[in-house]
């Protein structure tokens, strides 16, 4: 049987094995690049503003407003782990947060049950992109562009273009705005999926088949792997975290418009594109992933407030994806002219 290596460019135990401690942390420089830099950005804001950056206003501000998207970047991961990409999750968080406040509001539906229906909707719709993928062999970025857009459209018709408003009850709004030792609970709910996720893709044989599949589907179903159902677990998990971003979005603005979503589609996959470049380089990892997401929140936290205008964010999204990729780029050919 071919046998199935990981396409990741970290070093290996044994390229460690026998290195003084100062080589060792130069052989590993390169794989924590970007933790570096984050605590470097976090360490120069410090300094040019210290009394507004290094606050605990500002800490809750950046873990308030980048939950979401460190959400919906997790979401991406999950297929990009794979070897597939997931556009739906700026498309669904559309229609599943304008969903989760209009089935109490104009339908009478109880809370609990208003998210329990966004969240199988999310399922739901991870099912069919698996299906698309996996079943009607349709390209991944083809199926699920069709698919997002799709759903925008019917947001956009759910909605007749108007704002979803209504009174919703206190318990919805905690959702999203309680406070627990003074930090915001959605910064709970991201640590306690990374670390979910971080032990199934880890230390479980699914993680293992699903990075088999990513470095190479054809042998990992010449070992036996059932490649389709892993890969369609892949798309559901991850319709599933878009579909709670949708429920912590709705309870954080509690209004529900077709125009606000789409935005969180770049930093997403910046995010997650930027967690392939970092600790495990060459392969996406779940904490890459949210270092990724640390880096564009702290660096646009700190350049907006240095009087940064509002375009600021998408050209530093933009920016920041182009050198990750390329800086992944060279690693992976640097590596491969070594190998030679």
């Amino acid at each position: 049987m071919p046998g199935i290596e990981s396409n990741a460019i970290e070093p290996t135990k044994d390229e460690l094995r026998g290195l003084c401690p100062v080589a060792r942390a130069l052989r590993l420089a390169p794989s924590y690049g970007l933790v570096i830099l984050m605590f470097g950005l976090i360490l120069l804001f410090t300094l040019l503003l210290p009394e507004t950056f290094p606050t605990m206003l500002n800490l809750r501000a950046i873990l308030s407003d980048k939950a979401i998207i460190a959400l919906l970047a997790l979401a991406a991961t999950i297929p990009m782990v794979a070897g597939r990409i997931d556009l739906t999750v700026g498309y669904g968080i559309v229609l599943w947060h304008i969903l989760a406040i209009s089935l109490q509001t104009l339908y009478g539906v109880p809370w609990p049950v208003a998210v329990l229906i966004v969240l199988a909707l999310g399922v739901v719709t991870g099912v069919l992109n698996g299906i698309l993928v996996e079943v009607a062999r349709i390209d991944a970025f083809i199926a699920t562009l069709g698919t997002g857009t799709i759903l925008y459209a019917l947001a956009l018709w759910h909605t007749g273009g108007r704002q979803m408003v209504g009174t919703l009850p206190d318990a919805f709004y905690a959702i999203n705005g309680t406070f627990i030792l003074g930090l915001p609970i959605t910064a709970y709910y991201v640590l306690a999926i990374s670390v979910t996720l971080w032990v199934i893709l880890e230390y479980t044989p699914v993680g293992r088949y699903l990075y088999a599949i990513g470095a190479n589907q054809r042998a990992a179903e010449l070992n036996g792997i059932p490649t389709r159902k892993f890969v369609v677990g892949a798309f559901v998990t991850s319709g599933f975290l878009t579909a709670l971003a949708g429920v912590l979005l709705a309870s954080k603005l509690r209004i529900g418009q077709a125009s606000v979503g789409l935005e969180f589609l770049l930093p997403a996959l910046v995010g997650a594109f930027l967690g392939s470049t970092t600790i495990k380089p060459g392969r996406v990892n779940i904490w890459g992933t949210i270092v990724g997401v640390m880096i564009l929140a702290v660096g646009i936290s700190g350049i907006q407030q240095f009087g940064g205008s509002f375009w600021v964010e998408p050209l530093f999204n933009g920016t920041t994806l182009l050198i990750a990729i390329g800086i992944a780029g060279y690693a992976q050919r640097k590596k491969g002219a070594k190998s030679k």
